[in-house]
């Protein structure tokens, strides 16, 4: 299979998703050819290496490298696991490597996977336990060395209850290199956004949906459970586990690219991980910070609601049951902001599209309530002192307000939640919507909890339909097909 290249991953703060695309009908005459599979991987230094259907392999090196007593690695009598020489950081305080250069005589550098805010991340040879990892290498400035050290606390605290890592990602080691917080992981695949980027923004089959939803809302329940709250769901930190894919005929493709239109890519599994926990927090009565990233961020962190809350686990026989009960005290967020980047991401996986497209809180606000139905004058009543100037007499200031036309005329163009989801699930329509709609309440305390959500019949009903694509595999493809 031909390798696909694009220019560079997307950094955060550069939102790369499109607006409605043009959706067409049955009307393709040309048969496409049949499947096919491939892998997505990592990034070289400089460019993306997209889709390849080559697997991950060890360093030339390694099959004919010795050990010897002092632990370094000898080729024809040369070391190759020495230290590489001395590099200054650059002017943001990245650090600069070359490829094939060592991070201790552990390492050994492949590919650079990507990079953000916090750092870079490297694909990396395991000498000690033969397998390519993951390696987390952050800023050499002190902000971003202290975050990184939280990060490592919280990861080690889920490690410690989640044993068998089947929800987030698993911290392997970690080492201070050169003022350089280094922390491994184990090698994912790509994430879910990075799965719709390289799709077109193609959105995912609707049982697909449903087996990464339930898998979403387990982790996010774990993690409240143990009080923590990540604050940073998006799909740029949800990992499919596997690079693998198959291309499979998409007769409502666009014609953007002509060389996939007749073409979808879906994972072979449909297995996830999340991860980025630099943001995690303890849930605590004093937060009222902003968190989450801007698609993704729940009413109250932007009007500055807030509720403590307390968990009580009540047992009947054998079965546990986790009830939460929530009294509203000041301004702030606690768990139910996660809930609601949860419901974000679904849509987004749905429709191919994130959902709240801007970069302006009023305008946000507007958004949701052109797509969701007016906010709770209670809310609104009560908003921080610094959202005072969204709210005119009980009501939100809009389209008064506005800074542009521009901007009435995104917020016009926004479907009901309903009628969006229509647009694109055939099936189970009902009760996604159903679903949506307690995970995208405004009012927190009324807001689904994960395990309420995890017990909702978009997940329990039609026990077929719920088979896990996860342990079947896409052998289920046939099935896909035929619907």
């Amino acid at each position: 299979m031909e390798m696909e290249r694009v220019t560079g991953f997307p950094h955060t703060h550069m939102d790369r998703r499109p607006r409605k695309r043009p959706r067409l009908g049955w009307d393709v005459t040309q048969l496409p050819p049949q499947a096919q599979v491939g892998m997505f991987c990592a990034q070289e230094v400089g460019r993306v290496t997209g889709f390849a259907s080559s697997t991950a392999k060890a360093p030339a090196d390694y099959a004919s490298t010795i050990t010897t007593s002092s632990s370094v690695v000898l080729k024809g009598g040369v070391a190759q696991n020495g230290s590489p020489p001395w590099r200054d950081d650059d002017k943001d305080g990245h650090y600069m490597f070359e490829l094939g250069d060592n991070l201790t005589s552990r390492y050994k550098i492949q590919s650079k996977m990507g990079e953000g805010t916090f750092g870079q991340v490297l694909e990396c040879w395991d000498r000690e336990r033969k397998e390519m990892v993951a390696i987390k290498i952050v800023r050499g400035i002190k902000k971003y060395r202290e975050a990184a050290m939280i990060e490592i606390e919280m990861l080690q605290q889920l490690r410690k209850h989640d044993k068998g890592g089947n929800r987030c990602v698993q911290i392997r080691n970690w080492f201070d290199y050169r003022n350089h917080i280094c922390i491994v992981f184990e090698k994912l695949g790509p994430s879910l956004y990075d799965f719709l980027r390289k799709n077109n923004y193609r959105s995912f089959p609707i049982d697909l949906v449903r087996e990464i939803g339930r898998q979403l809302l387990e982790c996010v329940a774990f993690m409240h459970d143990l009080n923590l709250i990540h604050t940073d769901l998006k799909p740029e930190n949800i990992l499919l586990v596997s690079p693998e894919y198959v291309k499979v005929p998409d007769y409502k493709g666009t014609l953007r690219s002509p060389k996939d239109s007749y073409f979808r890519r879906l994972p072979k599994s449909s297995a996830i991980k999340v991860i980025d926990f630099g943001s995690t927090t303890y849930e605590r009565p004093d937060q009222n910070y902003i968190v989450s990233t801007r698609h993704y961020r729940a009413p109250e962190v932007i009007l500055g609601m807030y509720f403590s809350s307390c968990i009580d686990a009540l047992e009947y026989g054998r079965m546990m049951d986790v009830i939460v009960v929530f009294c509203f005290i000041g301004l702030g967020w606690s768990y139910a902001c996660d809930i609601w980047s949860v419901g974000c991401i679904l849509v987004e996986l749905c429709t191919g599209e994130a959902l709240f497209q801007t970069h302006e809180n009023l305008e946000h606000l507007a958004m949701m309530e052109r797509v969701l139905g007016p906010l709770p004058q209670h809310m609104l009543k009560r908003v921080d002192r610094h959202a005072e100037k969204y709210v005119r007499r009980g009501r939100l200031d809009w389209p008064d307000g506005a800074t542009s036309r521009e901007s009435i005329k995104a917020v016009l163009k926004l479907p009901r939640l309903q009628n969006l989801i229509m647009q694109h699930v055939d099936h189970s329509a009902g009760d996604l919507i159903h679903l949506l709609q307690g995970l995208l309440r405004y009012d927190p305390i009324d807001r689904l909890t994960a395990r309420e959500a995890l017990r909702h019949p978009f997940f329990s009903r039609d026990q077929f339909r719920r088979l896990s694509l996860a342990s079947i595999g896409w052998p289920g493809m046939n099935e896909y097909l035929r619907k």
